[in-house]
């Protein structure tokens, strides 16, 4: 009888485990994300922003395949500035949908800087709509300082992308941010609303301190 209920309660632990491991994969490609943007000239303008943000939602891979009817989809992690750093991740999905003349296929990395609170507390209250609930402008990209200070006065939310694929850019605009409660519980060990995960230091993970770090070290650069 015990040797059963441990194997029963082994075969009910293996899928929380796997997706444990999956979402640390998420939480390596998002800090890997990081470093790219953080690295590329490019991007001095995003790595300026981030150093005032309030928080930041980062999706490793987005991908879009379109042929008449297209969408977009990825996984990402939303995260605060607090008084003692960047906060641990919060588990979320971004998608969206279009339909028109479009052949094609694209993977991009995306970073969303959160530059007040309105933006975070957006999210935070479970589905979001980007441009419905928060303005979101376009980061500048290889543009000097006077203009990316002209570019996005107002914004709440400054979008910055990086792409490979056939399609051509990646329109953020009208997209849903949805949390993934059994993904936070997962990875977590247990559950904590996305909130609580972000300012009450509810749980944490020592996987993702690279990505913490990571964030911390591209707005000094």
């Amino acid at each position: 009888m015990t040797t059963a209920t441990l194997g029963a309660g082994f075969l009910l632990a293996s899928p929380r485990l796997a997706r444990a491991s999956e979402d640390q994969s998420l939480v390596d490609a998002a800090r890997i994300t990081v470093d790219r943007f953080a690295a590329d000239g490019q991007f001095s303008d995003m790595r300026r922003q981030l150093a005032k943000a309030k928080g930041v939602f980062v999706v490793p891979q987005l991908l879009k395949a379109s042929f008449i009817i297209g969408g977009e989809g990825g996984s990402g992690l939303l995260m605060a500035r607090t008084g003692t750093g960047w906060s641990e991740p919060a588990i979320y999905t971004m998608g969206a949908g279009s339909i028109g003349l479009q052949i094609g296929g694209e993977a991009s990395e995306v970073m969303l800087l959160l530059m007040n609170d309105k933006a975070v507390d957006a999210i935070l209250r479970n589905e979001f709509k980007l441009g419905a609930d928060a303005t979101v402008a376009a980061g500048p990209v290889g543009m000097g300082i006077e203009a990316a200070t002209t570019t996005h006065l107002g914004a709440d939310i400054l979008s910055y992308s990086k792409s490979k694929g056939l399609a051509a850019g990646v329109a953020v605009e009208g997209a849903v941010i949805t949390a993934r409660h059994s993904r936070n519980t997962a990875y977590y060990g247990r559950q904590a609303h996305p909130r609580n995960i972000l300012y009450d230091h509810a749980v944490s993970n020592p996987g993702t301190s690279a990505l913490r770090q990571a964030l911390s070290a591209a707005e000094g650069r």
